[in-house]
């Protein structure tokens, strides 16, 4: 379970990224977190949460809330729970006093709280920080694990001395992970077409996640009944590509211009990009990437122009192995995409129709674009 404890967070006023990044480290190491919840600066929510975790997992971390103020609840709500007092500690007392005296600052009291033991806490060194955290054993063979709420002190303390003790403890299993990157297709299309036994299998699981450049399905497993992970993903795997094969574009954390760029050094080719309509969307998927020699964004065009020739223009004007040209033109709530890529075989046309108008129109023209030329550079 994590926790992470601040008003702030419940607000609104501040985004929680600090959970995440530790879900995403237990998940790599086979570790599933069963929840993640942002709790207030109230003593009462914050224990109620740590009493329920303890109740259901056998790991609790919770960030934040172990500053010197009234309002740092945590080292409270965990004493409460576990019904033990806490006590100034000598040792971080001194190293905290030695804080402020090298730094020139006056040691105000009130940060002692920051130098709290339990009886079964050992303190985890902030060197970023004036606030350690907390490594609990409990009899029971439970462990809370308790960090300060800056990012910049959580990493470092998570990775060089949290985990690896978790490591010692026997934490998580060896897990294999795999995604793929999916173009021209819906989250929920994408869920019909995998079916709902293989999206409800517990190991391997398969889940799909709708992003901002495509839709990614993830494929993890840890072994299990003497077959190991590996051979769990490619079984998974093989059910997957059969489902929605024609629509990958991409592998784990891809881009869509790693994967073009790769596909046009294959051919030995270069890009130009010419797009209207689209607010410069199809510039900005594509970044700085090597190969585009140039990209060029019209602030209006004539919707009867032909694109085969803008895209021959731009290609010849660059010097470039390709020209690209998309137009987007808003119909009603949703936005026609039109294209067009002229090249050494000539000239590919296609339309579609994008989702929604506006922003979010120009968003997946940009898509469409990039699909189009990946299919493309994968037909010549």
């Amino acid at each position: 379970m994590l926790l992470a404890v601040g008003s702030e967070l419940t607000t609104g006023e501040t985004r929680d990224t600090n959970t995440g990044d530790l879900a995403r480290s237990l998940s790599g190491t086979g570790v599933d977190v069963l929840w993640i919840s942002a709790l207030p600066d109230r003593l009462a929510a914050v224990a109620a949460a740590l009493s329920g975790a303890l109740a259901a997992a056998d790991l609790v971390v919770t960030t934040g809330g172990l500053g010197p103020t009234p309002d740092d609840l945590t080292r409270e709500a965990i004493a409460e729970v576990l019904g033990e007092r806490p006590t100034v500690d000598p040792e971080l007392a001194g190293w905290l006093r030695h804080l402020f005296e090298r730094r020139g600052l006056a040691f105000a009291e009130t940060n002692l709280k920051q130098a709290w033991l339990i009886p079964s806490a050992t303190a985890i060194p902030n060197e970023r920080g004036t606030a350690p955290g907390w490594w609990i054993d409990r009899a029971d063979g439970r462990v809370v694990v308790a960090l300060p709420g800056p990012p910049g002190e959580i990493s470092p303390m998570w990775r060089d001395w949290v985990l690896p003790r978790l490591h010692e403890r026997g934490l998580g299993q060896e897990r294999i992970t795999r995604s793929y990157r999916l173009a021209g297709i819906g989250e929920s299309a994408v869920a019909v077409l995998l079916g709902e036994e293989l999206l409800r299998a517990d190991n391997p699981t398969v889940a799909t996640y709708a992003r901002s450049d495509a839709v990614d399905v993830r494929i993890s497993a840890v072994a299990q009944a003497g077959r190991g992970p590996a051979e769990l993903v490619e079984e998974a795997t093989a059910s997957v590509l059969a489902a929605v094969g024609d629509h990958v574009w991409g592998r784990d954390d891809e881009t869509w211009q790693a994967v073009l760029g790769r596909q046009l050094a294959e051919h030995v080719w270069t890009a130009a990009l010419v797009e209207a309509g689209t607010g410069g969307s199809t510039t900005r998927l594509l970044g700085e990437a090597a190969w585009l020699l140039d990209a060029r964004t019209l602030a209006a065009d004539d919707p009867t122009r032909p694109l085969p020739s803008l895209a021959e223009r731009a290609r010849k004007e660059a010097g470039a192995s390709i020209g690209i040209a998309v137009r987007a033109v808003e119909t009603g709530e949703d936005t026609r995409v039109e294209l067009a890529v002229a090249g050494p075989w000539g000239v590919s046309e296609a339309s579609q129709t994008a989702f929604l108008g506006g922003e979010e129109g120009r968003r997946r023209a940009a898509i469409a674009a990039a699909a189009f030329l990946h299919r493309l550079a994968k037909e010549h």
